[in-house]
């Protein structure tokens, strides 16, 4: 039985004696290379074109987003709020006052937290 570092030192020898025949190219194994490469980008292209969509392993759900966002306002933000001030310490971790404070400051110095009125 060959001994594993043997092994490899055979197949290294025989791998450094065919590399100048494994780098030797022709302009008929460039044509079939070629052929070869356009083949599959034309089978990639036409399997993309027939997919519109992207493959996904979730589920989308139609949340309502904007139903949502008038709720949490009207329930918590509104003049006459749904829920207590105490619920809403609960739920937001601070107090009512302290967390538009910081919503104002935050408008103030940054336009990306303005909340625009909706029409």
């Amino acid at each position: 039985m060959a001994s594993p570092v043997s092994s490899i030192s055979s197949i290294s020898v025989m791998s450094s004696s065919s590399s100048s025949e494994w780098y030797s190219s022709s302009s008929e194994e460039d044509a079939i290379m070629h052929n070869m490469i356009m083949n599959a980008a034309q089978v990639f292209m036409a399997a993309d074109e027939g997919s519109s969509q992207r493959l996904s392993r979730r589920a989308k759900y139609n949340r309502d987003q904007e139903a949502g966002y008038d709720k949490l306002v009207a329930d918590y933000f509104a003049d006459e709020p749904v829920y207590s001030a105490e619920i809403f310490r609960r739920r937001f971790r601070m107090s009512r006052p302290l967390f538009l404070r910081i919503a104002g400051d935050m408008a103030q110095s940054d336009p990306f937290f303005y909340i625009a009125k909706r029409c």
